[in-house]
């Protein structure tokens, strides 16, 4: 490292926590849409579609790292 090049800083950036709040809620989201019991494969299919929907829109307004 030269004096020229910038000292990192010593916290975590802003999208790295916002990454790990996203996660925690993913797995939130999951567990309550997935659960313990069987749903008819329609319902599932939807819920699952919903998701991508959500995860392209997320993964959209996410700024770039």
């Amino acid at each position: 490292m030269t004096s020229a090049e910038p000292v990192r800083p010593a916290v975590p950036r802003a999208g790295e926590v916002q990454a790990s709040v996203l996660a925690a809620f993913q797995l939130v989201e999951d567990a309550r849409y997935l659960g313990n019991g069987r749903r008819p494969r329609t319902q599932r299919a939807r819920l699952l579609a919903e998701r991508a929907v959500a995860d392209r829109k997320l993964q959209r307004d996410l700024p770039d790292s």
